[in-house]
């Protein structure tokens, strides 16, 4: 980042290659919907541009790039509260990436594969069903930010990020139990 602010464009391209999958991952699981995930990737690194010079080395790139993505989802979420209804010509939602699909390897039988993909449909409802400060923490820790930086990210103490973690974690099981998910 020191280098992208003393002007040098490809560190702003090295950032971009390090950082743009695990904050489309970020915020798609916070915003469930691929082309919004992707305008708001968008305007992160279009802000991350144009904030350059704001940003101070008093945390690390990372909490200050996720800190800027939550903002934004935050925003879209607020807007999106007043807007209920999904667009005629908008896609049906797609399923997001979960763990599951991460280790995937390609070489599955049909079977497990199909059991697979719909063990990705209960969890992605699951994740949905969290409240907003517990889905916060998930997304967040599940990107592998620490618990401290997910504290000053969401500005909660680090025991209240703990525990929405704890709570998240609980809702979840309970709520895959509900759909009838073996764990």
């Amino acid at each position: 980042m020191r280098q992208f602010q003393k002007g040098q464009v490809r560190a702003f391209e090295i950032l971009l290659e390090r950082h743009q999958a695990p904050v489309y991952r970020f915020v798609f699981r916070f915003v469930a919907d691929r082309e919004v995930a992707r305008d708001l990737v968008q305007e992160v690194f279009l802000r991350v541009v144009a904030r350059r010079d704001s940003f101070e080395r008093r945390s690390k790139f990372t909490t200050w790039l996720y800190t800027i993505a939550r903002n934004l989802c935050i925003d879209h979420h607020r807007r999106m509260q007043h807007r209920r209804h999904q667009s005629l010509d908008s896609p049906a939602r797609e399923e997001g990436m979960s763990l599951l699909e991460r280790l995937d390897s390609g070489k599955t039988p049909p079977d497990e594969s199909a059991h697979q993909r719909r063990l990705r449909g209960h969890i992605g409802r699951a994740i949905e069903a969290l409240g907003h400060d517990q889905k916060e923490v998930f997304l967040l820790r599940e990107q592998g930010v620490p618990f401290d930086e997910i504290a000053r990210l969401v500005g909660a103490p680090l025991n209240t990020v703990k525990s929405r973690m704890r709570y998240a974690l609980q809702n979840l099981r309970a709520n895959l139990e509900a759909q009838g998910v073996e764990l």
